[in-house]
């Protein structure tokens, strides 16, 4: 008996082929495209975003743990840094949505706002989609596939919500539409994220403004010792000043929207 011709799969329908070493190209520049349909279909082109520690609680999560390490269920030490470490969240929050009622009023129609855009995780990124949400604006979420996965907050908008597995790829869009970051206490992926934006600035690799906050001062003082870089000459005298420090949601906030609306409004559309 003649057996019909088996029928194979289309390339672009071919699972192993697009999970191979092969397709690599492939895979990367659909992290590209792929957003940038859903960008431009939802007309976002600026951003503002929120970078900071997935591990830092909110007060009211951080008081439920510190009563239960009180009780004798867990590290109280840890408990109690977790609880002064609180004021982080608290702070992203209200300032994510204090930048998204002003953004918002800035064209009744829309057509020009100013988005937050954090790592779409838990921590300082939860706390910066909670404002924006809170303030009912759309907000959107870079989430990345780690081991100790990095699950997406409930307060991303959904049709902004992405899940990258380039790092490279998810940094690009943290960078290529931003107008301004702030930057909270944060670890190894927060320091990286910093530092590769320090660079381009420095090295005016990215030729629009860019605003940076470090929020924190005493955090980032400990941390990051700028004036150690210059006295060593790895940095330049004016190096540290690419970064505005403050611990004030106010300052902050004023700083933000006074760099965006002398800088940001007369420049539509991405810029590195």
């Amino acid at each position: 008996m003649i057996q019909p011709p088996r029928r194979t799969s289309k390339a672009y329908r071919n699972q192993a082929f697009l999970n191979s070493k092969d397709a690599r190209e492939l895979r990367i520049l659909a992290e590209y495209l792929e957003p940038k349909a859903r960008f431009d279909r939802l007309r976002v082109d600026d951003t503002i975003v929120f970078m900071g520690s997935a591990r830092t609680r909110s007060r009211e999560a951080a008081e439920v743990v510190l009563r239960k390490a009180e009780a004798g269920e867990g590290d109280l030490e840890r408990a109690r840094v977790d609880l002064q470490m609180s004021v982080y969240y608290e702070a992203a929050r209200e300032l994510a949505y204090r930048l998204t009622q002003w953004s918002k009023g800035l064209d009744p129609q829309g057509e020009r706002r100013f988005v937050v855009c954090t790592g779409g995780g838990p921590g300082i990124m939860e706390a910066a989609n909670r404002g924006a949400a809170e303030a009912r604006g759309l907000n959107v979420g870079l989430t990345i596939s780690i081991p100790a996965e990095e699950f997406e907050n409930p307060y991303v908008t959904r049709e902004l919500s992405f899940h990258f597995h380039y790092f490279f790829m998810r940094k690009f869009w943290f960078a290529y539409l931003a107008k301004a970051v702030v930057v909270f206490p944060g670890g190894f992926g927060t320091l990286d994220e910093l530092f590769e934006l320090l660079t381009l600035v420095q090295t005016r690799k990215m030729t629009k403004p860019m605003p940076i906050v470090l929020f924190g001062t005493e955090y980032w003082r400990e941390v990051v010792d700028f004036d150690a870089l210059v006295s060593y000459g790895t940095i330049s005298a004016p190096d540290p000043n690419l970064v505005y420090r403050t611990d004030s949601v106010d300052e902050a906030y004023d700083w933000v929207v006074l760099q965006l609306a002398e800088h940001a409004l007369a420049r539509p559309g991405p810029m590195l």
